[in-house]
């Protein structure tokens, strides 16, 4: 997946779209990005803040032994700063129409440890978005800007298959049976409840984080 071709996808469903890629590290990337959004369109009425992720695998990466380097990337850039400076420079945009939805992306690994606690850097990351998302629903609630978070449970992505239940201590435990649904979850799950949080149907909703997990039982 690229800008161009998330473009295409857009344009092929009737839709108009502007693909720019950036490290959201990179917070006046980010800025450039949301200033060039507004003169494309004018406004911005929904901010998905989803990019971030994990790096190391679970068992390297047990919660007395983390590398500081991998702290660092993990917890601050790749996901808490990143999702802050994709958030501040929409908000005064939002706060000026009086409008607007922002939507953050945590993890069941940022509301429930792991039974060994590994990959505690990434779910130290993805606790601290779901906090930050509960102060900034405070803070824009008064202009009418919802912010909610959704907390995916196990995804078959192509990352999570490959590296991250592999490296984990229960690497030859069946997943699905930890989850009420039996089945692992998928980005079309993910992408549901994005749809409604981006939309009125959850006009009154702010400050929660959902989990999209199956019924997960982290054990």
């Amino acid at each position: 997946m690229t800008a161009d071709s998330t473009v295409v996808e857009i344009e092929a469903g009737g839709g108009t779209a502007l693909g720019i890629e950036l490290d959201v590290r990179d917070r006046e990337a980010v800025e450039a990005m949301v200033a060039q959004v507004v003169r494309e369109w004018g406004r911005v009425d929904v901010l998905v803040a989803n990019a971030g992720g994990g790096r190391g695998r679970p068992v390297d990466t047990k919660a007395s032994t983390l590398d500081p380097a991998l702290l660092h990337l993990v917890t601050d850039e790749m996901n808490l700063f990143g999702t802050v400076y994709s958030c501040n420079p929409v908000a005064p945009i939002m706060k000026e129409q009086r409008s607007g939805k922002i939507i953050t992306v945590s993890s069941v690994a940022g509301t429930t440890p792991s039974a060994d606690g590994g990959y505690a850097h990434y779910g130290a990351a993805k606790a601290a978005i779901a906090h930050y998302t509960r102060y900034l629903a405070q803070d824009l609630g008064p202009f009418g800007i919802m912010v909610n978070c959704i907390a995916p449970g196990v995804t078959a992505t192509g990352r999570i298959m490959a590296t991250v239940i592999p490296g984990s201590s229960q690497s030859n435990r069946d997943r699905a049976e930890l989850v009420a649904l039996r089945r692992l979850g998928s980005v079309e799950d993910c992408a549901k409840v994005v749809e409604f949080l981006a939309t009125d149907l959850s006009d009154y909703v702010t400050g929660a984080v959902i989990p999209i997990d199956g019924g997960l039982v982290r054990g």
